[in-house]
C-alpha cells in the first residue's frame, strides 16, 4: 500500500510537470506563430511581396511539430507504465523499451501522415493562392461577403452565379449544336438534291436506251423483211 501510494504521488508530480511544461512550450508555440502572424512586417522592406514576410507552409511545420511535441509528452512512460500496470511490475526494463518503440512509431507514423497529406493535398500551392487571394482582398474597397442569418438568401447568393454561368454555358452549346444541326441539314438536303438529278438522269438514259432499240427493231424489220427467209 506505501509502495503504491508512493508511486501515484510520484506518478501525479510527473504528470503535473509534464501538464506545465507542455503548456509552457504551447503557450511559447502560439505566441512564435502570433507573432509571426501579427507581425509579418518586421525586418523586411515596405516595397517587399506579402508573399516574402513568412512562409506558410514552414509555419504549418512548425505548429505541427509542436503539436507532435505535445502528444509525445502527454505519451509519458509513467502513464504508459500505470495503464500496464502488471507488465511494468513484470518487466519495467521490457515496458520501458516497448515504451520506447511505441514512440518511435508513433512519431514516425504522424510524420509520414503529415507529409503525404502535404504532397497529396497540394498544401503549397493552396497556401500560395491564399496568399493570392489575401493580396485580392486588401485591393478590393468593397467588403467581404458575410452570412445574412437567412439560409435561403445566403445559398440563392452563393449558388445564383453558378447557376447563371451554367444556363450562359448551356446556351452557348445549345447555338453551337443548333449551327452544327443546320449545316448537316444543309448537306443532307443538298445530298437528296444530287441523288434526285442522279435518277433524273438515268431515267432519261434508259427513256433514250429504250427509244433506240425501238428504232433499231424498226429499222431491222424494214431492211431483213421476215417472207425473204421463207423458203
Amino acid at each position: 500500500m506505501e509502495e503504491s501510494g508512493a508511486a501515484t504521488q510520484g506518478e501525479a508530480g510527473n504528470n503535473t510537470c509534464v501538464r506545465d511544461s507542455a503548456e509552457n512550450q504551447t503557450n511559447e508555440a502560439a505566441g512564435e506563430v502570433s507573432s509571426q502572424v501579427s507581425d509579418p512586417g518586421a525586418g523586411r522592406k515596405p516595397d517587399e511581396e506579402p508573399g516574402a514576410r513568412y512562409n506558410r507552409l514552414k509555419l504549418f511545420d512548425k505548429v505541427m511539430q509542436k503539436s507532435l511535441e505535445k502528444l509525445i509528452e502527454h505519451a509519458s512512460f509513467n502513464r504508459f507504465a500505470s495503464t500496464f500496470r502488471p507488465l511494468y511490475k513484470k518487466n519495467p526494463q521490457r515496458m520501458e523499451s516497448i515504451h520506447k518503440q511505441f514512440i518511435e512509431e508513433l512519431q514516425k507514423a504522424i510524420q509520414d501522415d503529415t507529409s503525404r497529406l502535404i504532397e497529396e493535398g497540394a498544401l503549397e500551392a493552396k497556401l500560395n493562392e491564399l496568399d493570392k487571394l489575401e493580396r485580392a482582398a486588401k485591393k478590393n474597397p468593397q467588403p467581404a461577403w458575410r452570412p445574412t442569418g437567412i439560409p435561403e438568401q445566403d445559398v440563392c447568393s452563393f449558388m445564383m452565379p453558378y447557376y447563371q454561368k451554367q444556363e450562359a454555358y448551356m446556351r452557348l452549346e445549345l447555338k453551337k449544336i443548333q449551327a452544327e444541326n443546320a449545316a448537316l441539314a444543309q448537306k443532307v438536303l443538298a445530298g437528296r438534291e444530287s441523288i434526285a438529278q442522279t435518277e433524273n438522269c438515268i431515267s432519261e438514259a434508259v427513256d433514250e436506251w429504250k427509244a433506240s432499240v425501238t428504232e433499231f427493231e424498226k429499222l431491222a424489220s424494214s431492211l431483213c423483211p421476215a417472207d425473204v427467209f421463207n423458203v
